[in-house]
C-alpha cells in the first residue's frame, strides 16, 4: 500500500472515545463529530475505538452487514471524513467480508488524508470467553469465532508519524504479537478495544502499561465506554501512555477526545540509553 513521507519527529495523536448503538448512521455522526474536533485540537492522526459504527443487537447483524473492502456506507463516510479534515484515521474495527461467506473479518483500516486506505489489520485473537459477574449471576458468554474469522498477518505500516503497529482489543493480552511488532521496527501501538466493564476492572491498565514498558513504545488505546442498547457495559477508560509507562491521557467516562504529543526523538534516545530491546535473550 502507499508509501510513507519523510518522518516528523512530533506528531499529535487523538483517540476518540464512543458508546456505540445498533444504528450505523448515529454512530457515524458521533464518530465525524468527534473527528473534527480532534482535528481542530490540532491532532494529525485521529484512532476510532473498536465497533466504533456498529454494536451489533445480535452479533450475526456483523455479517449480513460486513463491507467489501474499499467500498461501503461506514467507509465512505471515514474517507471522507479523512479529506475534509486533512487528518490520518484509523477505523478501530468495523465488519468486513472475508472469504468464508458465513462469517466477517473484524479488520481495523487506516486511511491517510488524502482518504486513502493505506493499511489493514484483521483482529488475530478472537474474544472467546466466559466473564464472571459479580453478585452471583450468570456469567456474561462472548464468542466472536461465531461471527468473525481471526486474522492471521501481523501488520506493521510505515507512516509520517513513526512506525504503527496495528491491534485490537483481545490482542492486549498476547505480549507476543506486540513484541514481534517491535521486531519489525514498531515504534507506537495502536488498541482499539470494546473491554467488558468487568475485565477492564482487573486488567485493561496495566496491560497497557505493560505493552509500553516492555517494548519501550507509545500506546494509544481508544475505548468503548458506556452502556449500550445490546446490552453491554464497557469499561472506557480510552488511554494513552509514552514509552516509559506514564499516563498522558485517560478518559473514564462517555464519549470524548484524548491527545498526546508523540516524540519520535525522545523515543530513541531512552532506547539507546536503557538498550532493553537489545537486552533480550529470547
Amino acid at each position: 500500500m502507499g508509501a510513507a513521507s519523510k518522518k516528523r519527529n512530533t506528531t499529535t495523536i487523538a483517540a476518540i472515545q464512543m458508546a456505540s448503538g445498533p444504528q450505523i448512521k448515529a454512530n457515524l455522526m458521533e464518530a465525524s463529530r468527534l473527528i473534527r474536533e480532534a482535528a481542530s485540537k490540532g491532532a494529525d492522526l485521529v484512532v476510532l475505538p473498536e465497533n466504533f459504527a456498529l454494536m451489533a443487537m445480535h452479533e450475526s447483524e456483523n455479517i449480513d452487514l460486513a463491507e467489501e473492502q474499499g467500498s461501503g456506507y461506514i467507509q465512505d463516510i471515514i474517507r471522507q471524513a479523512a479529506i475534509d479534515n486533512k487528518v490520518w484515521i484509523v477505523a478501530g474495527s468495523l465488519p468486513l467480508k472475508s472469504q468464508n461467506s458465513d462469517k466477517a473479518s473484524a479488520a481495523s483500516l487506516m486511511f491517510n488524508d488524502q482518504g486513502e486506505i493505506v493499511a489493514r489489520y484483521d483482529k488475530i485473537h478472537l474474544f472467546d470467553v466466559e466473564v464472571k459477574c459479580k453478585g452471583g449471576q450468570s456469567p456474561d458468554v462472548y464468542k466472536e469465532s461465531d461471527t468473525f474469522e481471526a486474522g492471521d498477518k501481523v501488520v506493521v505500516v510505515d507512516t509520517p508519524f513513526g512506525k504503527i503497529g496495528m491491534s485490537i482489543c483481545y490482542d492486549l493480552r498476547f505480549p507476543l504479537l506486540y513484541r514481534e511488532m517491535v521486531n519489525q521496527g514498531a515504534q507506537i501501538f495502536l488498541i482499539p478495544a470494546a473491554f467488558t466493564k468487568t475485565t477492564g476492572e482487573m486488567h485493561w491498565e496495566p496491560l497497557i502499561k505493560a505493552r509500553a514498558i516492555e517494548n519501550q513504545c507509545y500506546v494509544v488505546a481508544p475505548a468503548q465506554g458506556g452502556y449500550h442498547v445490546n446490552g453491554r457495559h464497557t469499561y472506557g477508560h480510552s488511554m494513552m501512555v509514552d514509552y516509559l509507562g506514564q499516563v498522558h491521557g485517560l478518559r473514564l467516562k462517555g464519549t470524548g477526545i484524548i491527545t498526546m504529543n508523540v516524540d519520535l526523538n525522545a523515543q530513541q534516545k531512552l532506547r539507546e540509553s536503557f538498550p532493553v530491546l537489545k537486552h533480550r535473550k529470547f
